[in-house]
């Protein structure tokens, strides 16, 4: 491709335009490439011919105008709707519409005396200083050795689509003690005028000196996006659901979890459909020998009046889930799973915790699981290491025990970790009298449990049934069989 390029450029125009064209395009040729791969990076499908013809846009409508490239490269590489949104965060980080001004030297021009003056009060700044003041004095910009040192002490990962990446901008700059310098250089300016340095001179380099440092940080600003875009480039296109059905949510990116989010309800769909079929079947029940005879005496048994045994298969639910940092995924997918099938079970009661219980049906009655999931989150921020499931469970007793009888399944979900704090297994153990079965759904192995700060070698005990829930496969699976009454 690239090598056709300048043969398709060699189409009937004026000469000076042609040699401005090539020129122009021989500079966007390989960033419209990068560009194409992260747009396939991020799960936009474009064929090697739609590539082709975005190239051949470029030729026809040159780059120029910023908004006819724009569209021609839309119109050929975007087939669906839902993808312009990626394309149009994409554009803008791949071609910046400015570049930063080049650095100027603010020393040009000094006689020998003022630059003998100049170097007498740069001797007052420690070396560092000094040898960062130099550089903005002579106009030399950050070398690529500089801005590599740079990136192995940060060692920056940003999201390209992150308004937080502002941050490590900052973070970069006070590697570089940007402040420091800026400061150093006003005492400068104000020692040189204490030496008698011309004023109209101060105010140039005073000038010149600004300019270099807004450039230097714009310098940053570029060399950062291109780090993120280079990483966009290269990354690999995002697993499809299916992919990701299998995999730990721990693993998870953000985009992961949000494609995860949707295949929730798809899962959701077929469980509420196999659910309705079996409760339509089971309908009619067993044949009931006692009330079919005791109907039928009214008519001397002609015609005999069968009766069934009516069997309610919706179970009743309380469900009590960990959401800190790493149970918040398996958390927030088990809630939604259950109560987007929330009619075809009897009555749920949730709580979710992480150092304190709160009671969150209310929030799933007013609104739609993702919502309410989402009011839930914010109200429990994880922190790092806050977990007290004791405290919890100790909760849970004060003031919800009436919500345990002997037709409610409890089922708790979370790690069991509790971060050293006492694990009150009495409690689960009291709990478990009280209900039908207690299903504790654990996202690890069964290898790491007693290790560190796990509790759940206390708890696996009172436990009807432990079952594994790393991955939405087997979160799914648990739900379909607790609600079918298969365990």
């Amino acid at each position: 491709m690239m090598g056709v390029i300048p043969a398709l450029l060699l189409q009937p125009a004026g000469k000076i335009e042609t040699v401005v064209f090539v020129e122009r395009l021989g500079k966007m040729d390989q960033r419209t490439i990068q560009f194409i791969a992260a747009l396939r990076a991020n799960g936009v499908r474009i064929s090697l011919a739609e590539s082709a013809d975005a190239f051949q846009a470029m030729l026809s409508v040159g780059v120029q105008d910023r908004r006819m490239f724009r569209n021609s490269l839309r119109v050929t590489l975007i087939k669906e709707q839902k993808d312009l949104v990626v394309f149009d965060q994409l554009f803008d980080l791949f071609f910046q519409p400015t570049e930063p001004p080049p650095m100027h030297s603010a020393v040009a021009g000094l006689t020998a005396e003022e630059a003998a003056k100049l170097a007498e009060a740069l001797r007052q700044f420690t070396q560092e200083l000094r040898q960062r003041m130099e550089k903005l004095l002579q106009g030399e910009s950050l070398s690529a050795e500089e801005l590599a040192d740079l990136d192995a002490l940060m060692n920056p990962r940003a999201n390209p689509f992150d308004r937080r990446s502002e941050r490590l901008l900052q973070r970069y700059l006070e590697a570089l003690h940007y402040e420091e310098v800026r400061r150093a250089l006003e005492e400068l300016m104000a020692m040189l005028a204490e030496m008698g340095l011309n004023r109209e001179k101060i105010d140039q380099m005073q000038q010149a000196l600004q300019q270099n440092l807004d450039t230097m940080k714009e310098q940053l600003r570029q060399h950062l996006g291109e780090r993120r875009l280079m990483e966009m480039t290269h990354r690999k296109r995002q697993a499809s659901a299916d992919q990701l059905l299998d995999r730990p949510f721990q693993s998870l990116s953000p985009r992961e979890m949000d494609t995860l989010r949707q295949e929730v309800r798809r899962l959701a769909a077929v469980l509420r459909t196999r659910l309705a079929l079996r409760l339509r079947r089971a309908s009619s029940g067993k044949l009931d020998a006692k009330s079919t005879i005791r109907a039928s005496l009214k008519t001397g048994n002609v015609p005999i009046d069968l009766r069934y045994r009516q069997r309610t298969l919706k179970p009743k639910i309380v469900i009590l889930c960990d959401v800190s940092t790493s149970m918040r995924f398996c958390s927030e997918l088990m809630l939604s799973l259950l109560y987007t099938i929330q009619d075809q079970i009897g009555h749920t009661h949730a709580f979710a915790y992480i150092d304190h219980l709160e009671y969150i049906s209310p929030d799933f009655e007013r609104y739609l699981p993702q919502q309410a999931i989402a009011n839930v989150l914010r109200r429990l921020p994880p922190g790092h290491y806050n977990t007290d499931l004791g405290q919890a469970l100790g909760e849970f007793e004060r003031h919800f025990l009436n919500t345990l009888d002997r037709r409610t399944t409890l089922i708790m979900v979370g790690d069991g970790r509790n971060n050293y704090n006492p694990p009150r297994a009495d409690l689960i153990e009291r709990f478990a009298r009280r209900c039908r079965a207690l299903i504790w759904l654990n996202p690890e192995p069964a290898w790491l449990w007693g290790s560190g700060d796990s509790d759940m070698l206390a708890y696996v005990p009172f436990c009807y049934k432990v079952l594994p829930a790393a991955n939405l496969t087997q979160l799914s699976a648990a739900v379909d069989a607790i609600v079918s009454h298969r365990l």
